[in-house]
């Protein structure tokens, strides 16, 4: 039996992670006023960030359907590539906006609003994922499958409407932008 102690210390370490990656992502984008990178260089960015979301999103839905099927290989792999799609969508996003700042969208219409509904809720879900996804994998590292299985309930439509609505706000920006 493991020490009480020793359960958070990873949970802590995980809350911490995410907390500063959000930070950093917030600063980036809304306070960080030297680009990084030239904006002409990073322009293609945002279709490789709609790629990875797409690719994070097959993988996810893919690894549903394997774990239910009993193959827990394959669900396994599966959801190992979802979070490698996810990281490299991150380090992208983060690149691109450090280069880039805030996207305006000029929609107008009946889409605006649309259009924000599904930023603010990709965005507020965005904050949750990343240490929801974060536990789950820790979870199922440590071979806590009970609570892996419970967390991994929540943790995957989250994870599943960030992935997609972050695809939809890209042909969103691409079409109104």
């Amino acid at each position: 039996m493991t020490q009480p102690g020793i359960e958070k210390r990873p949970l802590v370490l995980i809350a911490g992670a995410s907390a500063a990656a959000l930070a950093l992502l917030v600063w980036l984008i809304y306070f960080n006023e030297q680009a990084f990178f030239d904006p002409q260089t990073v322009a293609f960015l945002p279709a490789v960030n709609a790629a990875l979301n797409s690719a994070s999103a097959l993988c996810l839905v893919l690894a549903i359907v394997a774990i239910k099927g009993g193959r827990r290989d394959a669900h396994g792999r599966y959801m190992g590539a979802a979070l490698g799609f996810s990281v490299l969508f991150l380090v992208s996003y983060l690149i691109y906006h450090s280069a880039h700042g805030d996207t305006k969208f000029l929609g107008q219409g009946l889409v605006r609003p649309v259009y924000f509904f599904v930023l603010i809720s990709h965005i507020g879900l965005s904050f949750v994922a990343l240490p929801m996804i974060l536990s789950t994998f820790w979870l199922s590292l440590t071979q806590r499958f009970d609570a892996h299985k419970k967390l991994a309930r929540f943790t995957f439509p989250v994870w599943l409407y960030v992935s997609l609505t972050g695809v939809l706000i890209f042909a969103l920006l691409k079409i109104w932008g």
